[in-house]
């Protein structure tokens, strides 16, 4: 391990700011991780674990120290008839671990295709896209608390999974970092192709008897032409989270807003597209300067260029105040800032 002063993070985080890490190290392995938490233990300063980079909104320079955990590694446990078990490190990419199951011929993941960032950041936002959450498939986590360096392992099941939600965004929040994953994939499981477009994006591409390489396929098709490819336009993905509203406010908003859409939850709520309330508000393709919202989809906030972390907060900002105004529902923020 090299511990190195003052390192741009620009190539390290799909927004692109070009920001500074006061000290940097790269962890390529589960031991330099367990060698790390020892010596956080010996220093007072702030200290920033960075995976994939992909659900960040940096601010400002790094005055800590920034750790990059870079360990990679997909292993299959176990198999029997019906399922498999995958463990994967929690610096894989995200979409490698994808295509690997896809060749493998084993289904569960393919609809989560070419989500951005590593899989160690899969369960703590509990990553979701056309129909599937990752929480369906995850057997059990492997975990470090930082301060004591004990390691745990801990069921999915008990991972308090919500939307864009789990246990290490909240009791566990700033407690722990995530080692390895381990998935159990059903070998028999159904397609999953009623979101999204799915279906007429393989009709598109004339597709009668789907694979799982073609279902693979559709879903990058469709997410290549909704949201920008960060390594030509820097932006974190989906910068706000579909807010879940109580039915009273559901069918007042409903009789003024003939047209909104809505979707009934398990919990009783009402799902209501982010994306919808902020088109409603005339968000779709602003821009100020380099800051600006995606003209194609109007979750993703977007540096053109050379916009600050502080520019895009503050477009956020007013993004959430508009549609508080406009609806009555506060637009909560997926990405984390610093």
């Amino acid at each position: 391990m090299h511990l190195d002063q003052n390192v741009s993070l620009k190539t390290l985080h799909t927004f692109g700011m070009d920001v500074e890490a006061k000290y940097f190290v790269e962890a390529k392995t589960p031991e330099e991780i367990l060698t790390l938490l020892n010596y956080r233990k010996m220093i007072r300063m702030p200290i920033l674990f960075l995976g994939g980079g992909s659900n960040i909104l940096f601010t400002r320079d790094f005055p800590g120290i920034v750790i990059r955990i870079n360990v990679k590694g997909i292993e299959v446990m176990k198999e029997d008839q019906n399922s498999v078990w995958i463990r994967v490190q929690a610096g894989e990419i995200w979409d490698t671990f994808v295509q690997f199951c896809v060749d493998k011929g084993w289904p569960g993941v393919e609809n989560l295709s070419l989500i951005p960032g590593t899989v160690g950041g899969a369960p703590v936002q509990n990553i979701g896209a056309y129909g599937v959450e990752v929480k369906e498939v995850i057997d059990a986590i492997h975990y470090v608390e930082i301060d004591s360096g004990k390691q745990h392992h801990i069921d999915g099941k008990d991972c308090c999974f919500g939307y864009r939600d789990s246990i290490f965004k909240q009791t566990l929040r700033g407690k722990v970092i995530l080692m390895d994953v381990t998935f159990k994939l059903n070998k028999k499981a159904a397609f999953k192709l009623d979101y999204g477009n799915i279906r007429n994006e393989l009709t598109l591409m004339q597709v009668e008897t789907p694979t799982l390489n073609d279902v693979r396929t559709a879903v990058s098709n469709i997410r290549l032409r909704k949201l920008p490819d960060p390594a030509k336009i820097g932006n974190a993905g989906s910068f706000f989270k579909n807010p879940m509203i109580f039915v009273e406010l559901w069918e007042s908003l409903k009789m003024k807003f003939p047209s909104i859409p809505g979707f009934k939850m398990d919990s009783g709520r009402i799902k209501i597209p982010a994306a919808w309330l902020l088109e409603q508000c005339g968000w779709k393709g602003y821009r100020i300067g380099d800051a600006g919202v995606y003209p194609d989809q109007p979750l993703v906030l977007v540096n053109y260029g050379n916009a600050s972390g502080i520019q895009i907060l503050d477009l956020a900002n007013k993004m959430i105040e508009s549609v508080q105004e406009e609806f009555g529902i506060h637009l909560e923020m997926e990405v984390n800032v610093i």
